[in-house]
């Protein structure tokens, strides 16, 4: 009797601690072996359909999916653009929160299974939010031209105001009889963007731009005030003659610049190679603008010498440290030739 006992305690015991080690292998996260062996997917869930809506959430439902095994989630994603993000029901219905009035959202869904089977050809839904918004933006700032180049044109514009959130700017040419061809397009996505590349431009023309806001319901807001900016004529061609006398850190360096083109240059700024470690010294027969890229440095006349007639020179010079020399030396945008002396 005591051994029959025995071996009842003991099968007892096993059992026991047999279900103690699955209950912590499920609270491990560890797949069991049935699931582990499930290779059938589940099947494709029934279509998306919108139980309620409102500005801001929608309620959303579809026909469960079966499988073999059994379907233990459903992932829904939520793609707006080129932005989205995937949430996630143990039912076969679902509310999403925090959404944008009047944006257009694909949905989707598909089944998992234990063993992370996915379903196929999942359905999608394209709803487009009510609308929040009864109000249109704020005008623009009016725009600002900086950078101009014989082709193109870099604008900046105080941001509008607006009571939920921006689309877009679009940037319009004024033509002559007044209507608007857009020639750029800045979307808020993500927002604050507020500066344009304009191209594609007609040296020594004169334009007129104007900026307009367009919110998320597609209100439009007044058109900006307008700003006009005349392109520089095309870029002169020209050669460079260098002196350099150069040590181990540093060096100096005379430029001669001769305008080998047959229309003046009146006004002019130049750019040479100048790596962002390189410090300048001096500067002699021009002023600083800035170092675009940090790869070069940008100068321009120094009013006394802005007249360069054709075949006309001009010289500058300036210290620096560093040992990378004046080269890829353009002037108001045309490439120099350059030679040593």
């Amino acid at each position: 009797m005591r051994d029959r006992r025995s071996r009842g305690f003991r099968s007892k015991a096993a059992a026991l601690a047999a279900s103690a080690l699955a209950v912590a292998l499920v609270a491990a996260g560890a797949t069991p072996a049935y699931a582990a062996e499930d290779t059938e997917r589940p099947t494709t869930p029934g279509p998306i359909t919108v139980v309620a809506v409102d500005t801001t959430w929608v309620e959303l439902t579809w026909a469960a999916s079966t499988d073999n095994v059994g379907v233990v989630r459903y992932p829904v994603g939520a793609q707006f653009e080129d932005f989205g993000a995937q949430y996630s029901t143990d039912t076969n219905s679902i509310r999403i929160t925090d959404l944008r009035p009047s944006r257009t959202y694909t949905f989707s869904v598909w089944a998992l299974d234990a063993a992370g089977n996915s379903s196929v050809s999942n359905p999608t839904l394209r709803l487009t939010m009510p609308p929040g918004d009864d109000q249109p933006p704020s005008a623009p700032g009016r725009p600002v031209a900086y950078d101009v180049a014989a082709t193109l044109v870099w604008l900046r514009w105080a941001h509008s105001t607006e009571n939920v959130a921006l689309d877009r700017y679009e940037v319009f040419r004024v033509n002559a009889d007044a209507t608007l061809t857009r020639v750029s397009e800045v979307y808020q996505y993500p927002p604050g963007r507020n500066t344009t590349q304009i191209s594609g431009l007609t040296p020594d023309t004169t334009y007129t731009l104007v900026v307009q806001a367009r919110d998320e319901a597609g209100h439009l807001s007044p058109l900006s005030e307008p700003v006009t900016v005349t392109t520089l004529p095309p870029p002169p061609t020209c050669a460079v003659r260098s002196v350099v006398r150069q040590w181990s850190d540093g060096f100096v360096a005379h430029l001669v610049v001769e305008n080998t083109g047959s229309a003046a240059v009146d006004g002019w700024t130049m750019t040479w190679r100048f790596w962002a470690s390189q410090q300048l010294h001096g500067l002699w027969g021009a002023k600083v603008v800035d170092r675009p890229s940090n790869s070069f440095l940008r100068v321009r006349d120094a009013s006394y010498n802005a007249l360069i007639a054709p075949g006309g020179t001009v010289s500058l010079g300036f210290v620096a440290t560093g040992t990378q020399l004046p080269e890829e030396v353009t002037l108001n945008g045309g490439t120099c030739v350059v030679a040593d002396e």
